[in-house]
């Protein structure tokens, strides 16, 4: 079982700063892994150091087959584009509309024949939801609508990898509970690697995967109930 993500004894840096010493960490294919833990303990930083915008200077790292230290400023594209990232804050071009938000990615990451296009971002509109949206602007969408958007923008060039930081967190219990169903339906039907980063205790309970708790500097997998009810309480 080849693991997508890798780490060994390293160091995870937020800035200059070391905030998770000595990580091990391996994920496999097909893995749904959560992240947690209380504000300021490295949660982002690690999916920073596995996107290769934090750099990694002690240990080892490796994602999807590339090492990380030492990782050349033209290998870091061939990285992200073996990745789909969702953000809390969705980070959609206001200016577009859905369709033109989807293409805008496409073009950029090397699609040139606008059928195969168009074929595409139908497909993952219908994956998710939301076929009768392409022609609404972000502002138009509501944000549960916004967040399907940003799962599409991700999974659009069938990356190995779905990072969400905080997929949820700006949304209401029932929207955060479709997009759960949406992350989950990707990785049981797709046999994608999902890692979420969350405080939503509640989606978690509804979607058991393996748990990375950080606290104390450090970041380790754990089934010890007590210890991640602990990595809930902000």
């Amino acid at each position: 079982m080849d693991n997508l993500v890798l780490f060994e004894k390293a160091d995870i840096l937020n800035g200059e700063n070391v905030v998770i010493y000595g990580l091990d960490m391996s994920i496999a294919k097909g893995d749904f892994v959560y992240i947690v833990g209380k504000v300021g303990t490295g949660k982002t930083s690690i999916i920073r150091t596995i996107t290769a915008e934090n750099p990694l200077r002690e240990g080892h790292g490796e994602v999807c087959g590339i090492t990380l230290e030492g990782i050349r400023s033209r290998t870091v594209p061939v990285l992200r584009r073996k990745l789909g990232v969702v953000f809390q804050d969705f980070q959609l071009l206001m200016d577009r509309n859905v369709w033109d938000n989807l293409e805008f990615v496409l073009r950029s990451t090397g699609w040139k024949d606008k059928d195969a296009i168009v074929r595409r971002i139908d497909e993952v509109l219908e994956n998710v939801g939301l076929t009768t949206k392409a022609h609404k602007m972000p502002h138009q969408l509501s944000g549960g609508e916004q967040q399907r958007v940003c799962i599409a923008r991700a999974i659009l060039n069938e990356p190995e990898l779905i990072l969400a930081d905080e997929p949820t967190g700006n949304l209401d219990e029932e929207t955060a509970d479709g997009i759960m169903q949406l992350l989950s339906g990707i990785n049981k039907e797709k046999g994608t690697t999902v890692i979420i980063v969350t405080h939503n205790r509640g989606i978690f309970e509804r979607y058991p995967g393996r748990v990375f708790v950080c606290r104390d500097e450090r970041c380790e997998e754990t089934r010890n109930d007590e210890v991640i009810e602990l990595a809930f309480t902000i």
